[in-house]
């Protein structure tokens, strides 16, 4: 769990420089990004609940206190601030955001946190944190997931993530963004996440005889077994457990052309009687690969998935943005923006909007099935579009959850509808899809007034 510290010094030195000059109103900030990744036509949001945990329990040890007080470069902060507020210190504020599970676009919200600008402003190297990581993690997933066309894939990343809180967080995100299960144990336990997990080559390197490994293993797991089957010789692997009394659920393979040897093993499989036993394929896989392979038929059944999920290889930074949008001045609400060449933001605390069009047959949320054609960004406070479904719901309010924190699979089922929902060339590998973003009327006129405003100023 984060911690107050897990911030910048710039944010405690802005917090302490508010304190000293007595500014205590209320702003929004808004947790965003401007452009997409590279090879994202969406993102899914993700880390949410961990983002209200860390804001639920946030406050300062006596220790933490002591070091800052310590530190040269707040050596002439007042002292109140350290033995009066710091010690009190509780995030009091208000956050609104899309589910996790949700697709998201540029520009439209993450989250958006209303508080004491103090409050505000220092959660923010810790919020871009939790909830960039996850979202990355969790887009990479709902693409890998999408490729593989219903066939089940597994995290199996842990080995290769950041250190093992990353490892168990990218497990967390990736079940979220659709994945089956994860070969991380303490996401299992932490999350609830099913996990799953087959065999490593030096298992079958440890015994003097390959079938021997295997039966061994069944002796233990039963039909549960996977067997590795590339450590020698792919095929002839195939041919003992075809040829034998074991009939595991699945083979793996890991290396080697994946499309040849797999033909040859159901191949192999079948004759052998062994219809039911599946094909789970690993090794440096992505989406790419995965959808290379089906695109020659190749006969598999699942994929496990490490480095390029846990990592999210291809965009690994997600380039998130925490912006202040809107600050409270003599009791009035003022909004704020940039200017900066190529970092223009809009101003105001914001909604978005998604607009569908039914398409006949059954849905569960929207009576009936429905298709995304186009989201619309508008100030929070003017009306929504006919038909659109906002998408931020307030979270938490006065610094605690406003609602049960939800079921993770609800999570993750919710991120399987709403992508479903998106048009198919942007849920594709295609890197030109643009699902539209409209700006509203109001939202746009008031960008172009403070625009102009601060030109002149």
């Amino acid at each position: 769990m984060p911690t107050a510290l897990s911030t910048d010094l710039y944010q405690l030195t802005m917090m302490a420089g508010y304190y000293a000059a007595g500014i205590h109103d209320h702003a929004s900030f808004e947790l965003y990004v401007r452009d997409l990744p590279r090879h994202r036509s969406y993102l899914v949001a993700a880390g949410l609940e961990q983002a209200l945990d860390f804001l639920e329990t946030l406050a300062f040890t006596q220790g933490e206190i002591e070091y800052l007080r310590k530190l040269p470069i707040l050596s002439q902060v007042p002292r109140a601030f350290f033995d009066d507020y710091l010690p009190s210190f509780r995030f009091t504020g208000e956050v609104c955001a899309p589910p996790e599970g949700t697709p998201l676009f540029e520009h439209q919200p993450l989250l958006r946190v209303t508080a004491p600008i103090l409050e505000a402003q220092l959660v923010e190297t810790a919020l871009l944190a939790i909830v960039g990581f996850q979202t990355s993690i969790a887009s990479k997933a709902a693409r890998i997931v999408e490729v593989s066309a219903g066939r089940p894939v597994i995290e199996f990343g842990g080995r290769r993530a950041h250190g093992t809180e990353a490892a168990a967080l990218a497990a967390r995100a990736a079940y979220l963004g659709g994945c089956a299960g994860t070969s991380n144990t303490e996401a299992g336990l932490r999350f609830g996440i099913p996990v799953s997990g087959t065999m490593a080559h030096s298992w079958v390197m440890t015994f003097e005889d390959e079938l021997e490994a295997f039966r061994v293993f069944a002796r233990l797991y039963g039909d549960r077994s996977v067997f590795l089957i590339d450590t020698y010789d792919t095929v002839a692997a195939a041919r003992r457990v075809a040829g034998s009394e074991l009939r595991p659920s699945a083979v793996r393979l890991d290396s080697g052309n994946i499309v040849e040897l797999s033909r040859k093993v159901r191949e192999i499989l079948d004759a052998g009687g062994r219809h039911d036993t599946g094909i789970f394929v690993s090794g440096d896989l992505d989406e790419h690969k995965i959808a290379a392979f089906l695109s020659q038929r190749a006969p598999l059944n699942g994929f496990g998935v490490g480095t390029a999920l846990s990592t999210s290889r291809d965009a690994p930074a997600l380039g998130a943005i925490y912006k202040l949008v809107e600050v409270h001045r003599h009791g009035e609400r003022v909004p704020t923006m940039k200017l900066s060449p190529g970092k223009l933001s809009y101003p105001g605390r914001k909604q978005a909007w998604r607009i569908f069009e039914r398409t006949g047959g059954e849905d569960l949320e929207y009576g009936q099935r429905a298709c995304a054609v186009r989201d619309v960004l508008a100030l929070a406070d003017e009306p929504g579009p006919s038909g659109g479904v906002p998408l931020l719901d307030q979270v938490m309010a006065d610094g605690k959850r406003t609602g049960e924190r939800p079921a993770l699979s609800d999570l993750r089922e919710r991120c399987l509808r709403e992508v479903a929902q998106l048009p198919a060339d942007v849920r594709g590998l295609g890197e030109n899809a643009r699902y539209p973003v409209v700006v509203s009327r109001r939202l746009q006129a008031l960008a172009d007034s403070l625009t102009e405003s601060l030109d002149g100023a």
